[in-house]
């Protein structure tokens, strides 16, 4: 049901349109001054709001600005006994959705209700949609450091400089990455991403460079490589610590001369390129061990940025907990939970060894395995994070999946443990399938072939 908020000084016509958008079955307020008008926006979620252009104690047009000010996508519809051209356009230009004289045509009137209430829709609609696109989100925080990171950002983004963004796993450097882009010259051209340790070191070259056709067994056609497709704007190398030395002298070339060469080919490609990287391992320590190139670092290396462990910001937590809950919510379609203080404590006191990418999927599963309150008996049940040191099969990845009565055989149990236990190490891993394969003891083929049968997916 709609809820609308008439605003006007003479009583009869706020008992007029009240009696009118009641039979319509609409939800409404009506006060007789501005001053009380602004109070209800602040304090309530008005759909609609229709209001008098000619009042005591604060102008209309004035209601129009502040209440605007307070709730941006807020549809206006001004009325006036003194309507003129002139009123009605500055109205329009204030940002009103419509302009009626009094008296309104009742016809006219509820058709443009109508059509500022699905206007209203629309653009809520567009804003779920886009954020739902978009990767891009808000930086959640009051810490210095990542107050430091947010000037850091502001202060680097407009330029041209390389960035190497470090920090653990989950942690946010893709998210800096995309802000880096966002507030750069460059934001209205692409963002292309690489993820180095999910590519194989055999395939990594024709990812970044391409190939020509006929320059390998499977190069079936031309392909354009992410530094041709990110030619004017930006290209994020995330995990650039795992890729391999030859790899890194061609990238080497691209940043010293803005040129690549495809696989096979002969040609040399200009390209405009700003590069990112990230890395969660300690760079300065591959060098040392001779798998990372030293002068590749100084040349990633202009702008260092390190993105803080969650356990280090803890005060953030029920920001960032609370932002997720209403935007989970959302996405669900269900009014939003609450997080009782209590349980924000005991958020607050987990090893979150995922960092921001575990407390998301915490939050998630509290949402909707907990009540209209999330309480800190929720959280102990239910968001035991993988670095629990109780039994990691009923406590950690799987926990609230484990029901022994749900498997018909042994079989069935046994293909369940892999999967989670799969999934678990991926993620712990950052999807490096490599050093998953390593840190299990298989080899990488027959990981690839266990992904491929459970049908696993890194997460967006």
């Amino acid at each position: 049901m709609a809820k609308i908020l008439i605003i006007d000084d003479e009583r009869a016509i706020r008992s007029t349109l009240r009696e009118i958008f009641e039979y319509e079955d609409y939800q409404v307020d009506d006060v007789d001054n501005g001053i009380e008008g602004l109070a209800l926006i602040k304090k309530n979620e008005y759909d609609l709001v229709l209001c008098d252009i000619k009042m005591n104690k604060m102008d209309g047009m004035e209601v129009l600005s502040e209440g605007l000010s307070i709730q941006p996508d807020l549809p206006f519809i001004m009325i006036s006994g003194h309507g003129t051209i002139e009123t009605a356009v500055e109205a329009s230009k204030k940002g009103a959705f419509d302009f009626i004289s009094k008296p309104p045509d009742i016809n006219r009137l509820l058709i443009t209700v109508r059509n500022a209430l699905e206007r209203g829709n629309l653009v809520t609609e567009t804003k779920v949609l886009k954020r739902r696109v978009s990767k891009t989100r808000e930086m959640l925080g009051q810490s210095q450091a990542i107050a430091r990171i947010k000037d850091t950002i502001e202060r680097v983004a407009p330029t041209d400089a390389r960035v190497l963004i470090t920090g653990a796993n989950g942690s946010g450097k893709e998210l800096v990455a995309r802000w880096l882009h966002e507030k750069s010259n460059r934001s209205n051209s692409p963002l292309i991403e690489v993820n180095c340790a999910a590519i194989p070191s055999e395939l990594i070259e024709s990812e970044l460079f391409g190939h020509e056709k006929g320059s390998f067994t499977s190069a079936i056609k031309q392909r354009i490589g992410k530094f041709e497709s990110a030619n004017g704007g930006t290209l994020f190398l995330d995990e650039i610590g795992d890729m391999s030395l030859s790899a890194q002298a061609k990238v080497l070339r691209a940043l010293q001369e803005n040129k690549i060469t495809r696989v096979g080919g002969e040609k040399e490609i200009e390209v405009d390129v700003r590069v990112i990287a990230a890395t969660n391992k300690d760079l300065q320590k591959e060098i040392e061990d001779g798998n990372f190139r030293m002068d590749l670092y100084h040349r990633l290396s202009v702008i260092l940025i390190h993105v803080p462990h969650l356990t280090e910001r803890k005060d953030d937590i029920p920001l960032i907990a609370q932002s997720f809950c209403e935007e989970i919510c959302s996405d669900y379609g269900i009014p939003v939970k609450k997080i009782a203080d209590s349980a924000m404590s005991v958020l607050k006191s987990m090893p979150w060894t995922g960092n921001i990418r575990e407390l998301r999927n915490m939050v998630e599963r509290l949402i909707i395995l907990s009540d209209k309150t999330i309480t800190d008996n929720d959280v102990r049940t239910f968001a035991n994070p993988s670095a629990s040191a109780q039994s990691p099969l009923l406590n950690g990845v799987g926990a609230y999946y484990a029901d022994f009565d749900q498997f018909n055989n042994f079989q069935e149990y046994k293909d369940f443990a892999e999967r989670e236990y799969i999934k678990y190490k991926l993620e712990k891993n950052n999807w490096n399938v490599s050093k998953t394969a390593d840190d299990i003891d298989i080899q990488r083929s027959h990981l690839y072939s266990k992904i491929e049968k459970y049908s696993l997916k890194r997460a967006e």
